[in-house]
């Protein structure tokens, strides 16, 4: 069973209009169960070749357009809303909406939302859909909805690198509609606010207050370690949307003007082997995607940090105002 709408017809129709002989696909890693069905239909309603990417994607920061240039005639991108970016070949985003039902992780929301009146609302681009519906139920159970549009993203939505959406409202607690703990920590840290997570793909509920708490500790230790630290390597990625080559040479700079070493490393998908060469360095610096040094920080036997992790370690910034990085896409440096 589909459960997201992968909106067929409409890139057929997008295809037959292009005349595209050969068409790429991408997916994020809980779509490419999905990946050769959707092909099949498009070989067999139109006369076009399909390409389907298998390495990671991350997100719409992460267009496989680079590595099919001059090899497809059009990309088709699932799961995530258009960035501000300039693509190598035409792009169709597809946000491949869930038909998931959020009303019984709603209900049990509820529970929890009972001592807040006015509620701030996000979800992610899957949900995007059920938008009107959640706001009604809220309504309906006595609740002030507000939501906000985002610099660069719509309304009611998060991304993991951009907050804006939740910031400035006026509310008592945020409802965050989705999976994970990644997005609902980031409105914690936003807002110091109560953070509500109705998961529609477990039906469960929760507050993100206890996995906060743990997060912050274990970046306390890390920014703790690295105060100690005399070699920096600074992680430039060569995604698209994750190059951030101004903000590197500027955290280099930060560094040596600390009295330190800092050396900037270009990759594309980061991982912890492709680290281990670089012996001599005490400890990392992600200038990409904020979630790889939160989520994945277990996996470096190295501190790895984010930029403003970093500011603290360099008495630049108060650990009292500690934040998750953003990536704010007009300041990107598209190198292509």
């Amino acid at each position: 069973m589909v459960n997201y709408e992968l909106d067929i017809p409409r890139i057929i129709e997008k295809i037959r209009e292009m005349k595209a002989k050969t068409v790429g696909l991408q997916f994020p890693e809980g779509l490419k169960i999905y990946a050769t069905n959707v092909a099949e239909q498009i070989e067999s309603e139109t006369d076009a070749t399909v390409l389907i990417s298998a390495d990671p994607c991350y997100g719409a920061c992460d267009i496989a357009d680079v590595q099919m240039g001059g090899v497809v005639d059009l990309l088709v991108h699932f799961g995530h809303t258009s960035l501000p970016l300039e693509y190598d070949v035409p792009v169709l985003f597809v946000e491949a909406y869930s038909k998931m039902d959020v009303k019984k992780s709603l209900r049990k929301a509820l529970d929890l939302l009972k001592d807040y009146k006015k509620i701030g609302f996000v979800t992610t681009t899957q949900h995007l859909n059920h938008l009107d519906e959640i706001m009604d139920f809220l309504r309906e159970n006595k609740k002030e909805v507000l939501i906000k549009k985002g610099r660069g993203i719509r309304e009611g939505q998060v991304l993991g690198c951009n907050f804006s959406s939740i910031k400035g409202l006026d509310v008592d607690a945020f409802l965050y509609v989705g999976s994970g703990n990644f997005h609902a920590l980031g409105i914690k840290l936003f807002t110091d606010k109560p953070v509500i997570i109705a998961d529609p793909y477990t039906n469960k509920v929760r507050n993100i207050d206890n996995f906060a708490d743990r997060i912050l500790r274990i970046r306390f230790a890390r920014i703790t370690k690295a105060r100690d630290a005399k070699k920096f390597g600074i992680i430039l990625s060569s995604k698209k949307g994750q190059f951030r080559l101004e903000l590197a040479k500027d955290l280099k700079k930060m560094i040596h003007d600390g009295g330190k070493e800092a050396f900037i490393i270009i990759l594309d998908n980061i991982y912890p082997a492709l680290l281990t060469p670089f012996r001599d360095l005490d400890v990392f610096v992600v200038t990409a995607c904020p979630r790889i040094a939160i989520d994945d920080a277990n996996m470096y036997k190295k501190p790895l940090l984010t930029p403003q992790e970093l500011q603290i370690v360099l008495s630049r910034r108060k650990w009292e105002d500690y934040k998750i990085d953003e990536i704010i896409y007009d300041q990107i440096n598209i190198k292509y």
